[in-house]
């Protein structure tokens, strides 16, 4: 069994700076309009870091390049591959993540093909499940799996929405 299959729905930068990083992708890249949600709060009831609970803050900021999701994560408080990420390399390509049905289901394959789980959680209630897997054996830090449930991926269609608007008006982000 596969783990997940394509495409590729989403690719982040971990950053110590997210203001900046924008700046950098809408005005080299053409990347539109950023949306950004600050001081996202992750508790330890809902999110594991190598199997033990953690809770963390992050700053976070979205836009679209085409269909495909560009996320930006400053870390800002507690424990998570983010955070260790940016310690040990600083600002980067962190992952890239592959929209998937059942997180569980895929874990499990993860886990039975020998590939680590590393950190795990979810938000809103569930709208949103993700876990992130070890992705170094295929040349990327990381690789997300992430379920969407419908609020979020209309969330989602809404910033999608927005973006395209402002790129075909020729604005800069």
């Amino acid at each position: 069994m596969t783990i997940a299959s394509g495409p590729i729905t989403q690719i982040c930068w971990v950053s110590d700076d997210i203001e900046a990083s924008e700046r950098l992708l809408g005005e080299q890249f053409g990347v539109g309009e950023w949306t950004r949600l600050p001081d996202i709060e992750f508790g330890a009831e809902t999110t594991t870091l190598r199997g033990e609970p953690v809770r963390f803050v992050v700053h976070v900021s979205l836009a679209y390049a085409g269909d495909l999701q560009l996320e930006l994560i400053q870390p800002v408080e507690g424990p998570t591959i983010h955070a260790e990420f940016l310690a040990a390399h600083g600002p980067g390509l962190h992952h890239v993540c592959f929209e998937v049905e059942d997180v569980e289901a895929a874990c499990a394959a993860a886990q039975s093909a020998g590939v680590p789980v590393l950190m795990r959680g979810s938000m809103m209630g569930g709208e949103i499940e993700f876990a992130y897997l070890d992705g170094s054996a295929g040349g990327a830090p990381y690789i997300e799996l992430a379920r969407i449930g419908p609020a979020m991926r209309e969330f989602y269609d809404s910033l999608k929405s927005a973006s395209a608007s402002a790129s075909s008006a020729g604005v800069e982000a």
